[in-house]
């Protein structure tokens, strides 16, 4: 897919971020298109090559949002309680970057913290996780930062008001 300069997109480990250039830039001999994308206080180049769709992809629809919501109040995946392939197992589920994929992953780690401590790692990839979701959240549904944070933790609640 392309993107013109303007044009609102996810970053699949960054978030939610912005077209802001596009220019061709030659490494080992080969010319590659990169997209400038602008995402806080962060400029990353993303090459327009075979990835291109694991790395960009547009932000999710309002419509497509409010599908994602029972996920996030749905049953979880039990988790591993072996650190090293709780952390396999979730970072093989980030990989596609897609947001039903963000929203398992919380959903996953929110339930395995109420039975368990997250170690640092647990930790900081639901921070991670979160940040890159709210983003979407607040732009897909022309929210404020509070307002979706407060429905994530609804929602997450939830679904695990039953355990």
């Amino acid at each position: 897919m392309g993107y013109k300069i303007g044009d609102p997109v996810m970053h699949w480990t960054y978030g939610f971020g912005q077209v802001v250039g596009l220019e061709e830039r030659v490494l080992s001999g080969q010319a590659t298109l990169y997209y400038a994308v602008k995402l806080h206080d962060l400029t990353v180049w993303v090459p327009a090559d075979d990835n291109l769709g694991s790395r960009l992809r547009p932000p999710t629809t309002a419509a497509g949002f409010e599908k994602l919501f029972a996920i996030l109040s749905g049953s979880e995946e039990p988790l591993s309680d072996d650190r090293h392939e709780r952390k396999l197992h979730l970072v093989e589920q980030l990989k596609d970057g897609r947001a039903e994929s963000l929203c398992r992953v919380i959903r996953d780690l929110f339930a395995f913290q109420k039975r368990k401590s997250l170690n640092e790692n647990d930790q900081h990839l639901m921070k991670r996780v979160q940040s890159v979701l709210l983003g979407e959240w607040e732009f897909s549904m022309s929210i404020p930062p509070t307002q979706a944070a407060s429905d994530l933790h609804r929602l997450l609640n939830a679904g695990t008001a039953g355990d």
